[in-house]
């Protein structure tokens, strides 16, 4: 929507800007990184978690916008 965000995989990165879209597959490994104010427009399925398999301290409750 603005600024810039690059998406890090294992083997690259991906940079996006504003109008942009990237899918990234289910099950790949990945990170999001913005150097600047970036506001974007995240379509996960129902029940992902924030840190995938990983779990931990850092994990956050899937929510639902019923």
């Amino acid at each position: 929507m603005s600024g810039r965000l690059t998406i890090q995989l294992r083997d690259r990165d991906v940079v996006l800007d504003p109008g942009e879209l990237f899918v990234v597959p289910r099950g790949v490994e990945h990170r999001t990184v913005a150097e600047e104010e970036t506001a974007i427009l995240l379509l996960e399925p129902a029940g992902t978690m924030n840190t995938g398999d990983e779990g931990g301290a850092m994990t956050k409750a899937a929510e639902s916008l019923d």
